[in-house]
C-alpha cells in the first residue's frame, strides 16, 4: 500500500525554521518522504509549499513563480542578520520623510542582481553561509539574478514601515529592507515577514504544519503551468519517458493522461518535446 503523497499548504509559525515545519508535517503523516518550495527565515510566517510523496519532485517547478509578501522594516536600526534576530550594530536618526522612502523602495523594483546576505543557507564550498557567519567567518556568494515587481509602503509607524512585496524567487527581503536603509542614509532592519502568496497558492488556504489532512492531488502542484492532454497512444509512449510533437508552448508545461491524471512535465525543445520529469505510476 503506498503512503500519502500530494501538495499541502503549511502557514509556518515564527520561531521555527521551514525544515523543522517539514519535521512536523513528516510525524503528522508518518511518511518521510516530505519537501518544501522557498524557505522561510526562522523569524518569519506564512505560507509553505509542502510536496509529499512524488509530489516532492515537482516542486522544483514552482521555483520561478512570484512570492508574495507583508512586512515591517524599521528605519534607523542596523544589524547583524538584517533583521529582528540579529545583534544591533549601528543606530543612526531618521530624517527621511514618506515621499522619500516610498521613492528608495521603488527604486528596487525591476531586474537587478543580489548578493546574499552572510546569514543565510546558502552554501559556500559546501558550507552554509550562517553557520560559517556564526563563527566569525563571512563567506561570500556569488550575486544572483532576481525580479522584484511591487515594493511599497502601506503604512508608515514612526520608524517603522509596513510594506507589501511582490519578488521572484530566491530573493531576500531583509536585503531589500537594509538597501532601503542605506539609501537613505539611516539603515534599516526587517522586524516583521509573513509570506501571503507563492504563485497561485495562498496563505488563506493554509493551516498550522501539525494540523494538516490529506494532501490535495499531485496534479495541483503545476496547476499554474500550461496543460496538454494526450490521448491514449500517446500517454502510454510519454509514460516511458518518449519524447512528444512540440506543443508550441514557451517553458514547462504539464503533460496529462485521458484520464486527467498527470504524467509528467515536458519543455518543448527545438522540434521535439522532450520531459523535464516523469512522474512514476503511484502506488
Amino acid at each position: 500500500m503506498s503512503g500519502p503523497e500530494g501538495i499541502l499548504l503549511v502557514d509556518k509559525p515564527a520561531g521555527v525554521t521551514s525544515h523543522d515545519a517539514v519535521d512536523i508535517v513528516r510525524r503528522a503523516l508518518g511518511t518521510r518522504k516530505v519537501g518544501h518550495a522557498g524557505t522561510l527565515d526562522p523569524m518569519a510566517t506564512g505560507l509553505l509549499v509542502i510536496g509529499v510523496g512524488r509530489a516532492t519532485r515537482l516542486l522544483r517547478f514552482l521555483g520561478d513563480t512570484a512570492k508574495t509578501y507583508e512586512g515591517t522594516f524599521r528605519l534607523g536600526t542596523e544589524t547583524t542578520t538584517l533583521d529582528a534576530d540579529g545583534a544591533v550594530t549601528r543606530t543612526t536618526p531618521v530624517q527621511a520623510d514618506d515621499r522619500a522612502i516610498a521613492a528608495a523602495m521603488a527604486a528596487k523594483v525591476g531586474i537587478s542582481e543580489q548578493t546574499p546576505p552572510a546569514f543565510s543557507a546558502v552554501k559556500v564550498g559546501g558550507r552554509a553561509m550562517h553557520e560559517a557567519a556564526r563563527e566569525g567567518v563571512v563567506l561570500e556568494a556569488a550575486p544572483r539574478p532576481i525580479t522584484v515587481e511591487r515594493f511599497e509602503p502601506l503604512a508608515r509607524r514612526g520608524e517603522d514601515v509596513d510594506f507589501v512585496a511582490v519578488v521572484s524567487g530566491g530573493t531576500y527581503v531583509r536585503v531589500l529592507a537594509a538597501e532601503v536603509g542605506t539609501a537613505l542614509g539611516c539603515g534599516a532592519h526587517l522586524v516583521r515577514l509573513r509570506r501571503t502568496a507563492i504563485g497561485p497558492f495562498d496563505v488563506a488556504e493554509a493551516v498550522p504544519p501539525g494540523t494538516v489532512g490529506t494532501p490535495a492531488p499531485v496534479e495541483r502542484a503545476v496547476a499554474h503551468l500550461p496543460r496538454v492532454e494526450l490521448d491514449t497512444e500517446e500517454a502510454a509512449a510519454a509514460a516511458h519517458g518518449r519524447v512528444l510533437a512540440p506543443a508550441g508552448i514557451e517553458g514547462p508545461y504539464g503533460v496529462f493522461g485521458p484520464d486527467g491524471h498527470l504524467i509528467g512535465v515536458w519543455r518543448d525543445r527545438g522540434a521535439n518535446a522532450r520531459p523535464e520529469m516523469v512522474l512514476a505510476p503511484s502506488g
